[in-house]
């Protein structure tokens, strides 16, 4: 078993000595959601994979939470939050901008670009090195202003 699920089944006990029927609840999904790959797959899933799992879970979290708030159901985005939170802890530190500009600036200066026309290129140059690290909205957003 590879460390991201054994670190997931730890939390699920945790979470069920400690009676956090929420946090139990949130974890089961992410668990869910990772025993779908692997039948779908048909293999079992390495730490890479179940990050990528991780991240999209994430990212579903994330525009539901859009959505609910769009619509006024703060209560039931609150929940979506929740288990966010709970899969955000299994995912690495997102890097902050002042971290990611020193890599898009040094990207511009590698491809040479110099327009927003060039802006594919810069970003298949960042994307690989910040891959997990960072959303790419926000690299795209950092790109968008250095280039502009």
């Amino acid at each position: 078993m590879q460390n991201l699920k054994r670190e997931l089944q730890t939390a699920l006990k945790n979470a069920m000595k400690a009676k956090d029927s929420d946090r139990r609840n949130a974890i089961r999904l992410l668990q869910s959601a990772i025993k779908q790959a692997e039948i779908d797959g048909r293999a079992e899933l390495d730490d890479e994979a179940i990050m990528d799992i991780l991240r999209k879970e994430a990212k579903k979290r994330r525009e539901t939470i859009n959505e609910l708030e769009g619509v006024g159901r703060s209560d039931d985005a609150a929940a979506e939050c929740f288990e966010l939170a709970v899969t955000e802890e299994f995912l690495p530190r997102q890097m902050t901008s002042d971290e990611l500009k020193p890599i898009v600036q040094s990207a511009i200066s590698e491809v040479g670009a110099t327009s927003m026309k060039e802006m594919g290129k810069v970003m298949r140059a960042v994307m690989p090195k910040v891959r997990g690290l960072a959303d790419g909205k926000a690299v795209n957003a950092m790109v968008r202003e250095l280039l502009s």
